[in-house]
């Protein structure tokens, strides 16, 4: 199963503040989101039934989980739907605001990524989004979903959920 322990939607939120498009909302968003720091990683990276463990940051959601595929030999589905994406975020990704990073990351993994029929362009550039202190992305076996999700609870993580499985 694949947990993720952040919303996304910082480097939106961040091209938006360079354009003076950020509200103080969104601005608090960025700042608590950018400044919690991942520490519950040398947590779960000592628990057995987590496989894999990275933070997104750069290369957006899919690039790091594309790097698990491939280490993995394995392909992964996530339910664009279960994915937290930062409340102030959402509208400007669906009026197409983001930064560069989005299209540089599209055209380097992009075409490995196959995308449901009804998954709206925004969704994909959201999940495409350049992170900077992004959360993390966690493989862990099925039966340890719940002590890894109270781990991240415990860390002060309210977005920590489930978005999909490796297969």
């Amino acid at each position: 199963m694949l947990i993720l322990g952040k919303g996304l939607g910082v480097g939106i939120l961040a091209a938006a503040l360079k354009k003076e498009l950020l509200s103080d909302v969104g601005y608090a968003q960025l700042i608590n989101t950018t400044t919690q720091l991942n520490k519950v990683g040398s947590e779960l990276a000592v628990m057995p039934t987590v496989h894999a463990l990275t933070d997104v940051t750069g290369f957006g959601l899919l690039g790091h989980l594309l790097e698990m595929c491939r280490g993995a030999g394995l392909t992964a589905e996530v339910e664009f739907a279960k994915v937290p994406v930062l409340s102030e975020a959402l509208p400007l990704a669906q009026q197409g605001i983001g930064p560069g990073a989005i299209e540089r990351n599209m055209a380097s993994y992009g075409h490995e990524v196959d995308f449901a029929a009804g998954v709206e362009t925004w969704q994909q550039r959201v999940l495409a989004d350049a992170q900077t202190s992004g959360g993390l992305l966690v493989s862990v076996a099925p039966e340890a979903v719940e002590d890894v999700l109270k781990k991240f609870a415990d860390a002060g993580f309210v977005n920590a959920v489930v978005i999909g499985a490796m297969r």
